[in-house]
């Protein structure tokens, strides 16, 4: 269950279910750059004081299960997660950029959904079994 956290005035407990494909749903999320792209998010969340509950994904799309605090906004998440770890793959792996026309890593659209105490056990156990369909 979600941990109910303390700020200043406020008490909070929030969760997101997010979701976004790789650009024209190619196969690229597999070994080594499946890896990197795990610990980039991971860091990412960290420099952001987002924390991931769950995080796979399943070789064109990522899953992530998050916590943060009520002034996060969603769209400056999803634009930190995608946008730095677009950019820190290229350069790990410029080879990816001859695959996607244009250079771009991440379709554009993303899902997002609040998680509940009703829903967050389903979601967890969705995200874990990604590679298991």
């Amino acid at each position: 269950m979600s941990e109910v956290h303390h700020g200043r005035g406020y008490v909070y407990s929030i969760q997101y279910h997010l979701v976004w494909c790789v650009k024209y749903r190619h196969h690229i999320l597999q070994g080594n750059i499946d890896t990197y792209v795990k610990k980039l998010l991971k860091q990412i969340a960290s420099d952001n004081d987002i924390k991931i509950v769950e995080l796979e994904s399943d070789k064109d799309h990522i899953h992530m299960l998050i916590e943060c605090k009520p002034q996060h906004y969603i769209p400056n998440i999803v634009k930190a997660f995608k946008g730095v770890s677009a950019r820190l793959l290229f350069k790990e792996y410029p080879e990816l950029k001859n695959r996607l026309w244009g250079g771009h890593l991440w379709n554009p659209s993303y899902f997002v959904a609040t998680v509940s105490e009703n829903t967050e056990e389903q979601i967890r156990h969705y995200i874990q079994n990604q590679k298991k369909k």
